[in-house]
């Protein structure tokens, strides 16, 4: 029986998947999975029967990745499975940027006790006509599964479409409409694109992208969407291009006192994923993955291990090993097992920058003697008898 912990409300939809060979626990030091949305994790201690997290969304900055990797927890999170939520919100961030509604929405309001309000309308309304944006350049910033989305809806639109992403994935590549432009220059967005929305992960390479210099390199009156990480954009330097005009608007999903309440900000209180399909579907994604691993020892759709797939085990044992990605380690494994006359019939080793993940079926179960010596084993973090 494994035992999982919800440090978040997670959707019953998805706690419904579970098998019933699970049981949810009140305490989570008990727990082999936990189940998190937007919980802080970075001050938690990890007990030793923790195996994996499994995030139901996909950004993972309230998770301690590498401490987790160097304990041997594997930490999942849920691509694709928010992303027409958030592409829906993102057309309405566009329409709300391209045409004022909400600045005419606020004069109704202001007006509603005027009994000529209708014929008043008439003649205020031109103030918030704005424009369309069938016909408009749009930018897109990112390919993944948002960005794919976006494209391919904004090209149904009638919009032009360009995108960015020198790592497109096949998957995406292959979903992707032919019609759209693929970039190899994210300044030919800058500098082409009346509309422009990005939808990268936060990493280093990529906080504080759009900033003065890339804002210098915009059309005059560009539109700028952020649906993905306040921290993507400088948003001083946004505010400054917004006051200057070369930023007609900026629309953010994420409230804080930079923008909250600016001229020419339209921010969004972080609703991108937050529909009710949105939550069922991560929490479905997320405990598939679960299952999968705690079963199977498979990784998939890890932010912390490689991919890893050998599929069900029908050996009589399956032994997997997490340890620094060093040469000679797969020999050392494979020693142990020999040396206890144990036979390997099938395994696989994957890396992921500094760590790696092997995983061996056996011919008999691994002893406890051979799992400490594997422990043993200078740059192995953690040793699963996965069966």
């Amino acid at each position: 029986m494994f035992q999982y912990y919800c440090l978040n409300p997670i959707s019953k939809v998805g706690l419904e998947k579970f098998s019933d060979s699970y049981a949810k626990t009140e305490t989570v030091e008990e727990a082999e999975g936990i189940l998190v949305r937007s919980a802080a994790m970075h001050d938690m201690e990890f007990s030793d029967k923790l195996l994996c997290v499994a995030r139901a969304g996909a950004g993972v900055n309230n998770i301690p990745l590498d401490r987790c990797a160097e304990k041997g927890i594997v930490v999942f999170n849920t691509p694709g499975a928010n992303a027409n939520g958030v592409k829906e919100l993102v057309f309405a961030g566009m329409l709300l940027a391209s045409r004022d509604i909400i600045g005419g929405i606020n004069w109704v309001i202001s007006d509603k006790d005027d009994e000529n309000i209708a014929k008043a309308a008439e003649k205020e309304k031109k103030k918030f006509a704005g424009t369309e944006i069938q016909g408009k350049k749009l930018g897109i910033i990112g390919l993944g599964a948002i960005g794919v989305k976006v494209a391919n809806a904004a090209k149904h639109l009638g919009m032009e479409v360009y995108g960015y992403d020198p790592y497109v994935s096949v998957d995406a590549a292959w979903n992707l409409s032919r019609d759209v432009k693929h970039v190899l220059n994210v300044e030919d967005i800058y500098e082409n694109c009346d509309i422009i929305t990005i939808h990268v992960p936060l990493l280093d390479s990529t906080k504080g992208m759009i900033n003065k210099e890339a804002i210098s390199k915009m059309k005059d009156g560009v539109i700028l969407l952020n649906f993905a990480r306040d921290l993507l954009a400088n948003e001083e330097d946004v505010l400054a291009g917004i006051k200057s005009g070369k930023i007609r608007k900026y629309v953010s999903d994420f409230p804080n006192k930079t923008t909250a309440g600016q001229e020419g900000c339209i921010v969004i209180p972080h609703l991108g994923a937050s529909t009710e399909e949105s939550e069922d579907n991560c929490a479905k994604m997320a405990v598939k993955e679960m299952m999968n691993y705690l079963e199977n020892g498979n990784i998939v759709n890890s932010v912390n291990y490689p991919s890893l797939d050998m599929g069900v085990c029908t050996q009589a044992g399956r032994v997997a090993i997490f340890h620094k990605n060093i040469a000679n380690m797969i020999t050392k494994f494979a020693a142990c097992f020999g040396d206890e006359g144990i036979n390997i019939t099938d395994m696989m080793n994957k890396s992921r920058g500094e760590v790696a993940y092997t995983m061996f079926d056996l011919e008999s179960p691994a002893e406890q003697k051979i799992i400490d010596k594997l422990q043993s084993i200078d740059g192995v973090f953690r040793v699963r008898v996965v069966k």
